[in-house]
């Protein structure tokens, strides 16, 4: 018995040891949870003050502390966005993310298979250096071409402006991403699948499109994100009230409501709720994309 204990005394020694080497001590680095809590703090107070702020009224904003919930709450400035046609630059948001992600990523994800498993052509040689050579260039600097080609168009005040130009942004970025993903997939899975007979579109969409998954995820949501907040197409190619997106109505409804700073702040809570459960819903797979590769 004595031997026993003497035993599995030794052992547990031995894995302590292990565990913590001689000499090694354990310290709390104050200082990183210190900054860690503030930074803490500096994302989550303004997000407090904004969601608070939205169900007070506008004479207790002026009246009551900034900080402290309201002591009657009210929905009326929630109601009173959803009466602004708020409801129509919601679809209109909706439409355009939709109808540029979809696109982007479909075709962003059938380029980057071709550049990784046909990348010797020319053809995709120049292909993917076009794309690269798009990351290079600001948006900002293509407006005033843009503006132009959709006015040669007759495309300008329509939500198909803002799709066509949201779909080129998106590709480079998305075929980068999509392609390094992609080349981490084992070649022997491609080439078993060529010896059971698939095709290349069956092998796209039956093997590399599962094994990516994660990676689609993270780009789609990406890509949604940066449409969703857009506010320099919708002001550059749009005119009409009936045209406008989410920010683009929410500048209108900053000037409409200049002094009742609830109203503002509630059409705010409305506009960052879809992106909200957008991430909620995909926060696994947009995880898994974006720490892929950092345990290798």
């Amino acid at each position: 018995m004595a031997t026993t204990l003497a035993k599995d005394s030794s052992q547990a020694a031995a894995k302590h040891d292990t565990a913590h080497p001689k000499g090694v001590t354990r310290r709390p680095n104050w200082l990183g949870g210190a900054i860690a809590w503030l930074w803490l703090a500096v994302v989550v107070v303004p997000i407090y003050w904004i969601v608070i702020t939205s169900f007070k009224s506008q004479s207790n904003y002026y009246a009551e502390n900034p900080l402290v919930p309201p002591s009657e709450p009210t929905l009326a400035n929630y109601q009173m966005v959803i009466e602004s046609d708020f409801i129509r630059y919601f679809i209109n948001s909706v439409v355009v993310t939709v109808g540029a992600v979809v696109p982007a990523v479909a075709v962003s994800f059938m380029a980057a298979y071709a550049i990784v498993r046909s990348g010797r052509g020319r053809f995709l040689r120049w292909t993917n250096s076009t794309f690269l050579m798009g990351l290079a260039i600001p948006h900002q600097a293509t407006v005033i071409p843009i503006y132009l080609i959709i006015i040669k168009l007759h495309l300008y005040d329509t939500l198909l402006a803002l799709i066509l130009p949201s779909i080129a942004f998106a590709i480079p970025l998305s075929v980068l991403i999509l392609a390094n993903f992609i080349r981490d997939v084992p070649k022997e899975l491609f080439e078993s699948m060529r010896l059971d007979g698939a095709t290349e579109m069956g092998t796209l969409w039956n093997l590399a499109l599962p094994l990516t998954r994660p990676a689609v995820v993270t780009v789609t949501i990406y890509n949604a994100l940066t449409i969703w907040n857009g506010f320099l197409l919708p002001l550059i190619l749009t005119q009409s009230p009936e045209q406008r997106t989410l920010p683009l109505a929410l500048w209108t409804f900053q000037g409409q409501y200049s002094i009742n700073v609830p109203a503002v702040l509630a059409s705010v809570v409305l506009t960052s709720l879809p992106i909200l459960i957008l991430y909620v819903v995909g926060r696994r797979q947009l995880l898994a994309g974006l720490t892929a590769g950092f345990g290798k």
